[in-house]
């Protein structure tokens, strides 16, 4: 197993483009360890794991310390090794392999915020179908405070954020995310109604998140226009393809509205602040 810099500036060429080909034949899964890689995000260690010189596996843990596994039938034993003793924030990857990670890091019995699998979904974006948008529009993030309180909703929701963290971690994420212009707001009759984003974007992919709609406004298709609207507008600046993960039954009709086809699995496990990888200092 080969330590790995992740700043392309320190890799050389050939190391790099055999990365991104195993990775991109495995572009559901990957996102987010693809996108760390190529310098978006968090800073992270990688490590490569070789099977007769070639690239079998990569795994990397970022500043924050989310691990993000992408090594089909790994040795997980030997993946633990170099993030003894560290601290964990969550593991994102294939529900099976991030089954598999856990137990070879200790953290079965740790307590979790959040222990779930999602459905995935890929979708060909000529293939997209709008719902009716008449009456509705996109536009950049600019209401720093609504989008704020939104977001904490979330944390709290979804995170199992006390209201105090949740308003103290949702003004940095949502000035990112305006900094980033990664995210759009849906407005109808003058009125904000959700929020759509992408949290990893490649040339021509991108993987939808951060989508939000507050609770007095669910029900009324306003994630589908929302994410459908935004991958239009992306579609004309030359993006091919989307990702999409379903964190309830809603979402995945929402998603399904628009046409997109399963993509397996990803596991999603956070841990509260402090979690030690075993063997714990």
């Amino acid at each position: 197993m080969t330590r790995m810099a992740v700043a392309p500036a320190s890799m050389t060429a050939i190391d790099l483009a055999e990365v991104l080909e195993f990775l991109g034949a495995r572009e559901t899964q990957s996102m987010f360890l693809t996108a760390n890689l190529l310098g978006q995000g968090q800073a992270m260690d990688a490590w490569l794991a070789r099977d007769s010189g070639r690239i079998a596996g990569v795994f990397g843990r970022t500043e924050g310390g989310i691990i993000l596994p992408q090594w089909p039938g790994g040795d997980w034993n030997a993946a633990a090794r170099p993030l003894a003793g560290g601290t964990v924030e969550g593991l994102i990857g294939t529900a099976e392999q991030v089954a598999a990670l856990r137990p070879a890091l200790g953290l079965v019995a740790a307590p979790t915020r959040q222990d779930g699998a999602e459905p995935g979904y890929r979708l060909d974006l000529p293939i997209l179908r709008l719902p009716d948008c008449s009456g509705f529009a996109l536009s950049p993030i600019d209401d720093l405070a609504t989008v704020g309180g939104w977001r904490a909703a979330c944390e709290s929701e979804l995170f199992a954020a006390s209201p105090a963290e949740a308003r103290a971690k949702a003004p940095a994420k949502v000035a990112r995310w305006q900094s980033a212009y990664s995210h759009r707001v849906l407005w109808h009759l003058g009125q904000p109604v959700a929020l759509t984003g992408f949290n990893a974007r490649l040339p021509e992919v991108a993987q939808v998140g951060g989508v939000l709609v507050p609770p007095a406004l669910r029900g009324r298709g306003h994630a589908r226009r929302a994410v459908g609207l935004h991958l239009a507008e992306a579609r004309g600046h030359g993006l091919r393809r989307a990702v999409l993960f379903a964190a309830s039954i809603a979402a995945a009709r929402a998603y399904e509205a628009l046409g997109v086809q399963p993509a397996g699995v990803i596991g999603l496990i956070l841990f509260p602040p402090g979690q030690c990888v075993s063997p714990c200092p």
